[in-house]
């Protein structure tokens, strides 16, 4: 039997730790779980306060800084999450984001293919990335935006130092958007400056970086980019400052334009070339900087001249421009897309005719108080070839040439003479030049100056008011105003007698196109400036018909007529005139010269000049013999150089027969009428007047005949 206390049974015990040796398992009071609260009794051993010491000083200040800003960043992640996804919210949904179509473009062209101007918003066509001269790119990306190509529509690295600039500044200097974020402004946002505005702009640039290449996000800035002065996208910009396209601008200019988009306005050459050229020079330091141009290519920029350009658009082309879009919507509807429009203007002749007036003005007008001054010249056609609407477009926009209603003074008559040709005179018919009185009024010539008894063709060219009157009043009012409509007259007339002096006012343009008649042999073409209007892909929205031009003179009386103005020239008042090829014409001069005019024609243009001022105040007693004729004789001159000389239609030349198919012109293979010719097809780069192949009747017509001679057949 064993032993009771071998068997005894042992309780554990908790007092005091048992040693591993002897066998038995054992917990020390370490080992406890204590309930929630209470704390355990730490004996005290000299490796306490040390192990307390390492634990807190693990974290440390720099620890706990780097912690805490973590934390802080978490929550200011989490913060501008909820804020993007809030603001980002208000947005359409992106299945239905869309790039705007960029505003359509005008652009006008001559007779000779040459730029005419550029019209619409943009004021300027869009050019791809691979047209467009290629600094122009490279500088843009060297001052906006340098890490273009790397970043992905955000550049964090430029909004830290844009944010730090403006910390150690104190002012908002600098701002940190990449030229994705501006793109997505300017295509999708308002210009105003919100955190909702700034998060909706950072969506949206990274929308436009997912769907769209870098080099399309760069050509849509480019293209649409304001650079001041109304000018939207590099090819405007170039034609307003540099007078050419984007894809010729040089190193230089490519700078300057860089420069404008911080400030347009500010950094302008129109405004200030001084400060453009200054910031323009920091643009070519950044390219050098990032190794995009070499020393010596910095060295030939730095030396370039200054660009001054004109506070507004200039050159007398823009007064066709502005004409030809008024009359767009009447011919194709609202501009839809990009289109070209093909005008009868030739661009030499043009800046003949720009010339001619401002030259004039510039040395005289001060001298005899004129400030103003129009020209307007019309092929047989109907096509107006050149026309100046003022001295200076950049200074007045006003179109006198086409706008301005003036009296035409004695440059009227021709209509009173005509009206009494078709009532049985001729310019041989006498008439007694002496002061007369009908009713209440007592017309005066010139000077008080009076001669007897004159042919006609004398009363003309010396502009003998008391004859003019005598045959108005002969013939009725009502005939003369009705014969000037017939020749295309549409300005309102007054029915009475001192309408023989050309008292109604009329347009240099609808008064040098009634011209027309007398230079064609007798037909009144219509009066246009477009031939045709196509989109910019080629297709044709609108052609000119191939419209009649009936004859509204017959063959003797355009030769009486031609007759007596030819010796307006030769003998007359237009002594001034003579160039030495065949012409005719009328002076005008208004009631105290505050209107002087001179409408005169060869066998291939009339062309109409007046000048004056807009306030209607009197000039220094100029007349039509004066500055007009002489104007006149400087466009026509150089217009007609290197063209084989014509003469007009006259009593001594071959009489006209009128031809079967007048008002129904054929059209040869090209489609090119043979009545109405294309002045795309007529016109060389020296302004000479050249007429297109033809058939008519089976025959070739050479390509330096006119519309009289096509008619007779030569």
């Amino acid at each position: 039997m064993a032993k009771r206390g071998a068997n005894r049974r042992i309780e554990p015990s908790f007092d005091e730790p048992r040693r591993v040796s002897s066998g038995r398992f054992a917990l020390s009071e370490d080992d406890r779980v204590l309930p929630s609260g209470r704390k355990r009794k730490q004996k005290a051993t000299a490796k306490t306060p040390r192990r307390k010491a390492r634990r807190r000083g693990g974290m440390g200040l720099l620890g706990r800084l780097v912690y805490w800003s973590l934390v802080l960043c978490i929550w200011a992640g989490i913060a501008g999450l909820g804020v993007a996804a809030f603001y980002g919210a208000q947005l359409p949904s992106a299945t239905t984001w869309a790039v705007p179509k960029r505003p359509p473009n005008v652009k006008i062209i001559g007779a000779d293919d040459k730029l005419l101007a550029n019209r619409g918003v943009t004021g300027g066509e869009a050019l791809g990335l691979h047209e467009m001269s290629p600094y122009i790119p490279q500088a843009v990306i060297a001052i906006e935006d340098r890490r273009f190509y790397s970043h992905f529509g955000i550049d964090p690295l430029g909004v830290g130092r844009a944010l730090m600039s403006n910390i150690i500044g104190g002012r908002t200097a600098q701002g940190g958007s990449t030229l994705t974020q501006q793109l997505a402004k300017n295509l999708f946002l308002t210009p105003e400056r919100t955190i909702r505005r700034k998060v909706q702009e950072v969506v949206l640039a990274l929308w436009l970086e997912q769907n769209h290449t870098k080099d399309q996000i760069l050509e849509m800035y480019l293209n649409r980019v304001y650079f001041g002065s109304g000018s939207y996208g590099v090819e405007a910009a170039s034609r307003r400052y540099f007078g050419k396209s984007a894809r010729n601008v040089t190193l230089a200019e490519a700078a300057l334009l860089a420069g404008l988009l911080k400030a347009p306005s500010r950094f302008s050459p129109a405004r200030d070339p001084d400060a453009a050229n200054g910031r323009a020079e920091i643009v070519l330091a950044a390219m050098r900087d990032q190794g995009m141009i070499g020393d010596k290519e910095l060295s030939v920029a730095m030396k370039a001249e200054p660009t001054r350009a004109a506070a507004y658009w200039s050159g007398s082309e823009n007064y066709v421009a502005d004409y030809i879009m008024d009359q767009l919507p009447d011919l194709i509807g609202e501009v839809r897309t990009d289109i070209v429009v093909e005008s009868t203007i030739d661009m030499t002749l043009q800046k003949l005719a720009e010339n001619s007036i401002r030259e004039l003005i510039a040395s005289d007008g001060k001298k005899l108080s004129v400030s103003q001054g129009a020209l307007v010249s019309i092929d047989n056609t109907g096509a107006v070839r050149a026309m100046v609407g003022g001295y200076d477009y950049a200074a007045s926009q006003f179109d006198r040439a086409s706008e301005a209603k003036r009296q035409p003074g004695s440059a009227f008559k021709p209509f009173v003479y005509l009206a009494a040709i078709e009532h049985g005179l001729t310019p041989q018919s006498i008439r007694n030049d002496t002061p007369i009185r009908i009713g209440n009024w007592t017309p005066q010539n010139y000077k008080g100056k009076y001669y007897g008894p004159v042919t006609l063709t004398t009363a003309l060219a010396k502009s003998l008011n008391s004859v003019a009157a005598q045959l108005a009043a002969e013939v009725g009012p009502a005939t003369v105003v009705k014969t000037a409509q017939r020749l295309g007259i549409s300005s309102k007339l007054q029915v009475n007698a001192s309408i023989a002096l050309g008292t109604s006012e009329v347009t240099p343009l609808e008064l040098t196109a009634a011209y027309v008649p007398f230079a064609n042999g007798g037909y009144l073409p219509r009066l246009h400036f477009i031939t045709s209007i196509s989109t910019a892909g080629g297709k044709q929205l609108y052609r000119a018909p191939a419209a009649s031009a009936p004859r509204v003179l017959q063959p003797e009386t355009v030769g009486m007529m031609n007759t007596m103005m030819q010796e307006t020239i030769r003998d007359g008042t237009a002594g001034k005139a003579d160039f030495g090829w065949p012409a005719a014409g009328k002076t005008g001069t208004s009631q105290k010269s505050k209107d002087a005019w001179f409408i005169g024609y060869t066998a291939n243009l009339t062309t109409g000049v007046w000048f004056g001022n807009d306030d209607g105040s009197p000039t220094k007693n100029i007349t039509g013999g004066s500055l007009p004729t002489v104007a006149w004789r400087q466009f026509m001159a150089a217009a007609h150089e290197g063209v084989p000389v014509r003469s007009l239609l006259g009593e001594s030349n071959r009489r006209l027969a009128p031809p079967a198919d007048v008002g129904q012109p054929t059209a040869d293979a090209t489609g090119n009428n043979s009545l109405i010719r294309s002045p795309r097809a007529a016109d060389t780069p020296t302004g000479s007047i050249k007429r297109p192949q033809a058939e008519v009747g089976g025959a070739k017509v050479k390509a330096e005949k006119s519309l009289l001679d096509i008619i007779l057949g030569n």
